[in-house]
């Protein structure tokens, strides 16, 4: 949806700084709503999907992975990026088997947002999958090391506060989880 309002810049000329299997930099000149002009960094991402999966036995499936960009392991949902012109719905079945092991009877859309709308239009659609079964061992893109965890609610929160925890994503589902509980009561 694009939204046009008051505070509108609008691009004056684009230039190409990088292409890339995930990302791409642009270079805008904007025009400002003031009538000046200024320049910004654009990232184009395709998006992303993760997914909040509770077992029956009301633990979550996690992964740890380390983060090039961070240069430290997090421990995060299952989570990749959508593939062009992927269902976002579908990508995330693919992402929780291929990171997991897992299948799910049930996937819910709960709610999808921009990651840093500052500089980048990556949207992570998030999504709740209940029913698991583990059907297979990992199988993973020859490029990617993961190890899968199960852990409790209180596990979960100890892992937010000894930051390992440590994305928006996962800290969502962690917060998503507690406000589950908390219908439950």
């Amino acid at each position: 949806m694009n939204i046009v309002s008051k505070f509108e810049e609008r691009t004056i000329h684009r230039k190409t700084i990088f292409e890339g299997r995930i990302i791409d930099l642009y270079l805008d000149e904007v025009s400002l709503p003031n009538g000046k002009t200024s320049s910004r960094e654009i990232i184009k991402h395709p998006g992303a999907v993760a997914v909040i999966a509770i077992t029956e036995e009301e633990k979550i499936l996690l992964v740890e992975q380390y983060r090039k960009a961070l240069e430290r392991t997090l421990i995060e949902i299952p989570a990749g990026k959508l593939e062009k012109g992927e269902d976002p719905r579908e990508s995330a079945k693919r992402e929780l088997m291929e990171e997991t092991g897992y299948t799910c009877e049930n996937l819910e859309h709960i709610t999808s947002f921009y990651t840093s709308p500052g500089f980048a239009n990556e949207l992570v659609h998030i999504y709740q999958a209940t029913g698991l079964k583990q059907e297979r061992e990992l199988q993973l893109d020859e490029d990617e090391f993961v190890s899968v965890m199960e852990v409790t609610y209180d596990e979960a929160l100890n892992l937010v506060k000894e930051q390992k925890i440590f994305d928006a994503k996962t800290m969502y589902a962690v917060q998503y989880w507690q406000m589950l509980k908390q219908q439950e009561k």
